[in-house]
């Protein structure tokens, strides 16, 4: 197989260029530093593209080892012929290659086995060749292979194992597994019903029958878990002619040949014992696997557009971790991350100190100027969100609230990191230091800790986990480079995501900063351990020194591109002076004004490459968060008592799932706007309208108090 080639096909992107990511990949570069650096390479390839080739390229490079793999073991058994070297070489995928293998795969005994043992191989043979006449007749034929040695008594058991033989082949047969695995997919009906009879979340499919084909990801995801949980009984469906049909057409090829009934015995046989219960096990698995890469991007969808949450930069903000016994932590953190204060108070039962919580909040809002309280959403959350609203009502500056998801935190609490960040603070303290630190810099804090605990992803335990860790990880990386890293106040986790950076290169930066202090410059990191020439190359531009006399060092222009940027300064117009300043207002107008073309080309460079220095110089050290829409703050509390079917409200997405979206109102219960709401015009997944973050206005459509449901629709708002 010509792996580019089918790359090629696949993608629709040019051989030229798929060669290029190729080679760049294969000399060891990282997705991040080839999408953002090597545009002129690879003919602008973004993250995306690359992430899905490298997987791509990996799955067609294990095919092709597998092919030479099965070819070696069919030919060590002096059986490869050109008709499987022909099969071997068409197969596309490794189920295929399996299927080729079947046969020569060392076989556990079976019935055809120990048919093949006392020597009926010949008589299935002869069954095989489906002649039109048979003389003398199969039945008497089958008299020469009785044997009391071999256990072989009748001409009966002489057929009956023939037959076994003969469904063996057919269950072998690479073309009859194809056809009949599309066949199921395209026709068969998976079915659930109760495993017992037990009131469970997994109701709805107590009685549940869908066609394959249209069965969607998440109910294929939810009756996996309810089966695993013993909850329900699963099997798939066929109907049984339209498959037996499909398959008598391939292995009958004369209908009135004294051979044909019992090739349709076996025929039956084979199908009933050996292919139906494997091709069933198959197509659940393909449809498991669909439904998983499914449930896997959404959840690395929610995931990129969590991190890349807008940070609310300038405010020192009060951290607030609910509880009930053992009181609600506060940690008073300033706009640098840095704990200034930490405090126990009891608002909630069972000891409901109200007067002397709300004095010690006010103490530290007024002593610290505090602007911001941000509240986890976890236990004793509601009481303690209703304490801070009352409370916000007798502060006398501007101060507002928001709730954040504390997903993780306890994780993060918990963890060697927290205890190594904050020795002298119990796990409870530490909760609240990273709920404030949330809302300062989302992306900061939240690559402390394992994407499968940040709560935005749907089944997401039931995923393999080195699937999904290696997409959450890509999205991490994806994120954490986008936005760029601040060389002199980054922690270890958060550079170990910057490309070309491992866990230890990471503590060796950490290290030499504790040691020799703040880095003057991007070049002074070559002096870190363990931070080569490759290693520099790959993350020198991802990497911020705002402290650095190089006014390039706090931009994403990579330091290879350094004399590309000052020639083009220059050949603009501007002077040292606006350089150091760092001010060009009208370098865009410039620029337009000489021909992006001819002004690459007078400096020697790609246009590409050009039109991402002119963006980084328009504001050196911008945040392409802060393009992003704010979070929606609040300074007073809504109750489900309050919501009245009609009523419009603005509220923040907080999770995307394959079935709708859930949007924070202000109520502490988040709302569904189910994926029939979200839109007016015909969507397939909620994802095409929003995403986690989104300010979004919705409708309240009913209120189940009991229940602690709330329906909302976003049409006709």
């Amino acid at each position: 197989m010509d792996i580019l080639n089918r790359l090629e096909q696949e993608s629709g992107i040019s051989r030229k260029r798929i060669e290029a990511a190729v080679k760049l990949l294969d000399e060891g570069n990282t997705v991040p530093f080839i999408a953002r650096y090597r545009k002129e390479v690879t003919g602008s390839m973004d993250d995306t593209e690359l992430r899905a080739l490298s997987s791509r390229l990996e799955y067609l490079r294990s095919l092709e080892r597998r092919r030479e793999e099965i070819g070696a073991l069919i030919a060590a058994q002096e059986k490869l012929t050109p008709k499987i070297t022909e099969q071997l070489a068409a197969a596309e995928t490794l189920t295929e290659l399996e299927d080729i293998y079947r046969p020569f795969r060392p076989h556990r005994k079976t019935r055809a086995s120990v048919a093949k043992e006392r020597g009926l191989a010949p008589l299935a043979d002869l069954i095989a060749a489906q002649e039109k006449i048979y003389d003398p007749p199969i039945e008497e034929q089958a008299k020469r292979f009785l044997s009391a040695e071999k256990g072989v008594m009748s001409e009966k058991e002489a057929l009956d194992g023939a037959c076994d033989i003969l469904a063996e082949e057919i269950s072998d047969d690479v073309e009859c597994r194809k056809q009949l695995r599309a066949l199921t997919a395209a026709h068969g009906i998976l079915r659930a019903h109760a495993a017992k009879e037990e009131d469970s979340v997994y109701a709805n499919y107590y009685a549940y029958s869908e066609l394959l084909r249209t069965v969607a990801n998440h109910r294929v995801l939810a009756i996996n878990r309810g089966e695993k949980e013993g909850f329900l009984k699963t099997e798939i469906e066929i109907d049984r002619d339209l498959v037996l049909n499909a398959l008598q057409a391939r292995v009958i090829r004369f209908p009135r040949s004294p051979a044909a009934p019992y090739l349709m015995r076996a025929m039956v046989d084979s199908y009933d014992r050996l292919i139906a219960p494997s091709v069933a096990r198959e197509v659940r698995a393909a449809l498991t696997e669909r439904a998983n890469e499914s449930a896997i991007a959404v959840f690395s969808d929610n995931l990129r557009h969590l991190l890349l949450q807008p940070p609310l930069k300038g405010k020192t903000v009060l951290g607030f971790d609910p509880g009930y016994r053992t009181g609600c932590k506060l940690a008073v953190v300033d706009r640098t991350g840095k704990v200034l204060d930490t405090a126990v108070i009891y608002p909630t039962k069972p000891r409901e100190q109200i007067e002397a919580s709300e004095k010690t909040v006010l103490s530290l809002i007024q002593k610290y100027d505090i602007s911001l309280i941000s509240v986890g959403n976890g236990t004793a959350s509601k009481e303690s969100e209703l304490f801070i609203a009352n409370l916000l009502k007798k502060v006398d500056r501007p101060c507002k609230y928001l709730i954040v998801s504390e997903a993780g935190a306890s994780v993060y609490s918990a963890s060697e990191l927290a205890a190594k960040e904050f020795p002298d603070f119990d796990v409870t303290q530490r909760s609240a230091v990273s709920i404030a630190r949330r809302v300062q810099d989302p992306l900061a804090e939240l690559v402390k800790i394992d994407p499968k605990s940040i709560g935005v992803g749907q089944y997401q335990h039931d995923m393999k986990p080195a699937r999904l860790d290696e997409a959450l990880g890509g999205v991490v990386e994806a994120c954490v480079n986008s936005v760029g890293v601040d060389l002199n106040t980054a922690s270890g986790p958060l550079l170990c995501h910057v490309a070309g950076i491992n866990a230890q290169s990471a503590q060796n930066i950490v290290n030499y900063r504790e040691e020799n202090g703040e880095f003057k410059s991007r070049a002074e990191l070559k002096k870190v351990p363990r931070i080569g020439a490759k290693a520099y190359e790959q993350c020198a531009g991802f990497l911020r020194v705002p402290e650095s006399k190089e006014l390039l060092d706090h931009t994403g222009v990579h330091p290879e591109s350094y004399p590309a940027a000052k020639a083009l300064l220059q050949e603009l117009g501007y002077e040292k002076c606006d350089l150091k300043s760092g001010a060009f207002p009208d370098i865009a107008a410039r620029a337009a004004a000489y021909g992006n073309d001819a002004l690459a080309k007078k400096i020697g460079i790609g246009v590409p490459t050009l039109c991402d220095i002119l963006a980084e110089l328009q504001k050196p050290g911008r945040d392409p968060r802060d393009m992003l829409a704010a979070p929606l703050l609040r300074d007073d509390i809504m109750s489900l008592a309050d919501l009245v079917p009609g009523t419009v409200l603005e509220g923040t997405v907080r999770n995307v799932t394959d079935f709708g979206a859930f949007v924070d109102i202000g109520v502490h219960q988040d709302g569904l706007v189910h994926l029939s709401k979200l839109s007016v015009r015909y969507i397939k997944h909620p994802s095409e309208v929003v995403s986690i973050g989104d300010i979004v206005k919705v409708k309240v459509l009913s209120v189940e108090k009991e229940k602690g449901r709330i329906s909302l629709s976003m049409r006709d708002v």
